[in-house]
């Protein structure tokens, strides 16, 4: 059982979320958060760089010189990596980067992130985020309360406070679904509106 603040809109203590899930300083795995943002890291990477080989280059198909009487190494093709103009040899091609995590590691790293925040009191729950869609008003409200590096996490997709963060230099607002462990490694404080820390909990237990 874990006892989470629960702040108002004004910022103000209002009660507390109790919660089965665990968030003891034991339950921070930072080798699975590692993991994860290694595979988040990798699955960004574009993978199409390409070179080409021997058999990809156009040409090459008669014998540049005689086997024989040169004084110059065999050559069976103009295109050799030996040769300028020729193909290359071992250069990248396109391939996959990214890596799978499974269901029961992505769990622990949410919970990891959630841990971790509470023991280094850098999560903020707040019942609701109230914002107008204004960059100004949102940012001096985290400012403020100096909650700013933040990565802000609403439970609607569609609420003006991911409008209003938008533009914050030091801050970024996704809704609960895209909820990234990445991300919130990233930002120094976690700001969560109650139902969508509630929905981050109720899949983790």
């Amino acid at each position: 059982m874990t006892d989470i603040t629960v702040l108002n809109s004004k910022f103000e203590s209002s009660g507390k979320l109790t919660t089965e899930v665990s968030l003891t300083a034991e339950d921070i795995k930072v080798s699975v958060v590692h993991q994860i943002v290694k595979a988040t890291l990798a699955g960004r990477r574009q993978g199409t760089s390409c070179t080409k080989t021997k058999g990809l280059k156009s040409g090459g198909g008669a014998k540049p010189f005689k086997q024989k009487g040169t004084g110059r190494a065999r050559q069976g093709s103009s295109r050799s990596p030996l040769l300028v103009g020729g193909g290359t040899a071992f250069g990248p091609t396109p391939r996959d980067f990214s890596q799978n995590v499974n269901k029961k590691m992505a769990l622990k790293g949410i919970q990891s992130v959630l841990a971790d925040k509470l023991q280094a009191g850098k999560l903020t729950v707040v019942e609701k985020l109230e914002s107008d869609g204004k960059t100004k008003g949102m940012y001096k409200t985290l400012n403020d309360k100096g909650l700013l590096p933040a990565l802000v996490i609403t439970k609607d997709k569609n609420s003006p406070v991911i409008q209003a963060v938008r533009n914050l230099q030091w801050g970024k607002a996704i809704p609960v679904e895209g909820f990234s462990v990445y991300e919130a490694v990233k930002f120094e404080n976690l700001v969560i509106e109650k139902e969508a820390l509630e929905v981050l909990l109720n899949r983790v237990v």
